[in-house]
């Protein structure tokens, strides 16, 4: 009962170190209280303790789901839950007795590492929120993510807790090791504080404006007068047109919009274009439309199109990562889902695949649509491709009176620290606003207002460290994963095969 009441309030605490709170220091001291409450126990047993942990982070941590359906708060919290009681199991399992058990908290980091890395990609491509590396905003460690990006951070993070619950554990007994250890993540934080990655001069620049046109009604509706939507969008790129002939603002070389800028067709619908058209006359520049494209009549793509004010639509990005259940719904050819909240999707959102990265207006862009920001696979495949610029176009209008507002706004900042590039969000009602390759933001507009951010950003080609080393580091914690629990099972194994046998009585 005590490693249960430890694990539930480690769980309560980890949720404390995300937006809104962000008390980035008691991250180590949850995961460390997790961690030694399943330390030697059986694997059923570090199974159970690890769904008691993520039940009570996960409910707390994505408590604004709420904001789509109860169900889905309940649903997706569940899923989640389950990837922290196989963490449990692994690393208790890690930690019995056995050839792992000597340098646990290495095989410790790396199981709780690798199953974040698999949560956050699988099933319907996974839920990256809660990773430990979206905890680190505004704080030393975030240095660390051009060097050895959000994977490496995320383990760095989990070593740091393991070690501090062994410390615990062993009863300082073996405190040189884990006080080395220690001091080795401090330093290397240290270090990347000091002296902080540098993309080097920029190749050019840009300036940039991000248009907020507001949700009517409501303001948590996208569809509540998406036409109005639209129109805010136009005549908010209207009026900043205005103002930089008027010299009140510089003049932009490229307008971002949006996700759900349109929520119709504008290749098919003559009003939404004609919308589109008038407003990217106005600006006499290409201007970066989020909109719903028809894609036959089962499903929809979720894009953002670049248009031109000349050459009119022309290159487009498709989101990866459509929300299961939100976008679109698996198995729909197996059964009904015609009821309650479900009704409202009546066609599944295809899944992008893009790895090339936008070019308009001389820059080459990696652009990433709502909840892609939070993924690795989307952004890392443009940047590696040459991309100089990010942008984030979202909606978030269903969350905008919850923290998932802040918590995505908090992930887009540490991607542009990540790439070592300049970042350009713009959503329909909060929030926008431009963030500098150190995760500082710039510019930015108030959330449920009608305005345009507008900043110069530098043009920075090629990929940090840590992009190019995320693959590398995703596929040696999961191979050492599976190899500690391969030694753990094998050792059981011989154990048993060597124990005496034990005849029975003759009668």
């Amino acid at each position: 009962m005590l490693r249960l009441a430890l694990v539930v309030a480690s769980g309560l605490l980890l949720s404390l170190a995300f937006e809104p709170v962000a008390w980035f220091a008691v991250l180590p001291l949850a995961v460390a209280g997790f961690l030694g409450a399943v330390h030697g126990r059986g694997a059923w047993a570090g199974f159970g303790l690890g769904l008691a942990f993520g039940a009570s982070f996960y409910l707390t941590h994505i408590w604004w789901m709420r904001a789509v359906a109860t169900a889905a708060w309940l649903g997706l919290s569940a899923l989640e839950t389950f990837f922290y009681g196989l963490t449990g199991a692994a690393v208790a399992l890690l930690s019995s007795a056995g050839p792992t058990r000597r340098w646990w908290p290495l095989w410790a980091a790396a199981a709780w590492t690798a199953l974040e890395m698999v949560r956050s990609t699988w099933p319907f491509s996974g839920m990256p929120w809660g990773r430990l590396a979206f905890a680190t905003v505004d704080t030393p460690v975030a240095r660390l993510l051009p060097w050895i990006g959000m994977v490496g951070v995320s383990l760095v993070l989990a070593l740091a807790a393991a070690l501090l619950a062994h410390l615990v554990l062993t009863r300082v007994r073996s405190w040189r090791a884990d006080a080395a250890g220690l001091g080795l993540v401090a330093a290397a934080t240290a270090a990347a504080a000091l002296a902080p990655y540098d993309p080097g001069p920029p190749e050019g620049t840009l300036t940039v404006a991000a248009v907020q046109g507001d949700v009517p009604g409501p303001g948590n509706d996208i569809l509540f007068d998406h036409r109005q939507v639209t129109l805010n969008h136009v005549e908010e790129t209207e009026r900043l047109a205005e103002a930089a002939a008027a010299g009140e603002v510089p003049r932009p070389d490229l307008v971002v919009w949006p996700e759900n800028s349109t929520a119709v067709d504008p290749f098919l619908d003559v009003q939404t274009r004609a919308g589109i058209e008038r407003a990217v006359a106005a600006a006499g520049v290409p201007v970066l439309v989020g909109a719903i494209v028809d894609d036959g009549p089962h499903h929809v793509l979720n894009q953002g199109i670049v248009w031109d004010p000349e050459t009119g639509p022309g290159e487009r990005y498709t989101k990866w990562h459509p929300v299961p259940y939100g976008e679109y719904i698996p198995f729909r050819e197996y059964a009904d889902f015609n009821f309650g909240e479900l009704a409202r999707i009546r066609r599944d959102m295809r899944a992008g695949s893009r790895t090339e990265p936008l070019e308009v207006a001389g820059a080459r862009i990696a652009d990433a649509i709502c909840f892609d920001v939070a993924y690795d696979d989307g952004i890392h495949a443009q940047v590696r491709e040459g991309a100089d610029l990010l942008t984030v176009q979202t909606s978030n209008a269903t969350f905008i009176f919850t923290d998932q507002v802040d918590q995505q706004f908090a992930i887009t900042r540490l991607r542009a620290l990540e790439a070592g590039k300049w970042l350009v969000v713009a959503s329909t009602n909060g929030l926008t606003g431009i963030v500098d390759p150190d995760g500082e933001v710039v510019e930015t507009v108030d959330r449920r207002t009608t305005a345009s951010a507008v900043a110069e950003v530098g043009l920075h080609r090629g990929a940090t460290p840590g992009i190019v080393l995320t693959p590398w580091f995703t596929r040696g914690v999961q191979l050492a994963t599976v190899l500690g629990l391969l030694l753990v099972l094998l050792a059981r194994v011989r154990s048993r095969r060597g124990a005496p046998r034990v005849e029975e009585p003759s009668a």
